[in-house]
């Protein structure tokens, strides 16, 4: 009796094990869905792929500008702020050029090199611009990311989604899937280790539990066997 409910809470619980390891890959493969539909596109999309280095030329702060969108309109609630203009010479190929913070702030102002939030305060976007303008002057060579395509003849300081960001994104579903295949192969191979005895035990068990009737007609064979 007591091998029994040990085999029976062994099932169960390979039975759990491996629901365990079927969600989790379900979920890696959602969560690998969820990225490939908004940030692969983000990083497709950026021509900004080779890294050089820059050498400012100048940075100016030019009069208050609005906060436009892509489409040169102002948004509801726009803010005003310095415009920050940063120059620099492009080491791979001596032109001078724009340098502007992400990709996303050449869509949201292409006049100037750092766009703030249109909730910020004022003040603080002030002082904020105006570190940054002293920054540039004080280190004036850095690494930057350019276009080799030449679509763009800008350069951006930092990109949004990084090559090794994205690596980043995708370790942890991957984690999550790799663990979920390795828990249904060991609960697959434990299944297929088992003796043959135990794996019929729960049939025997559920017999026994069957109607009056079936009882009978197993009570009826065994006689007619001894007999």
């Amino acid at each position: 009796m007591l091998g029994k409910k040990l085999v029976t809470a062994q099932k169960r619980g390979e039975t759990r094990a491996l629901c365990l390891g079927l969600g989790m890959v379900a979920c890696s493969m959602m969560m690998y869905f969820f990225i490939g539909i908004t940030i692969v596109p983000f990083y497709t999309k950026s021509v900004w792929t080779t890294e050089t280095v820059c050498k400012v030329l100048r940075a100016t702060i030019e009069d208050k500008d609005p906060c436009l969108n892509s489409k040169g309109s102002e948004d509801e609630g726009a803010t005003h702020y310095p415009c920050l203009q940063v120059w620099v010479n492009l080491t791979a190929s001596g032109q001078e050029v724009m340098l502007y913070q992400t990709e996303d702030t050449l869509e949201r102002n292409p006049k100037c090199s750092y766009v703030p939030g249109n909730s910020e305060n004022p003040k603080e976007v002030q002082a904020r611009i105006e570190t940054i303008a002293s920054n540039f002057k004080k280190y004036q060579t850095f690494p930057c990311y350019y276009d080799p395509g030449g679509t763009q003849t800008n350069v951006i300081l930092s990109r949004i989604y990084p090559p090794r960001g994205l690596l980043f994104t995708f370790l942890w579903p991957t984690l999550m899937f790799t663990g979920g295949c390795l828990i249904i192969i060991l609960s697959l191979w434990r299944y297929s280790f088992r003796p043959p005895s135990t794996r019929n035990m729960n049939t025997a068990e559920e017999l026994n539990r069957a109607p009056g009737h079936l009882q009978f007609l197993r009570g009826h064979r065994r006689r007619e066997a001894s007999a």
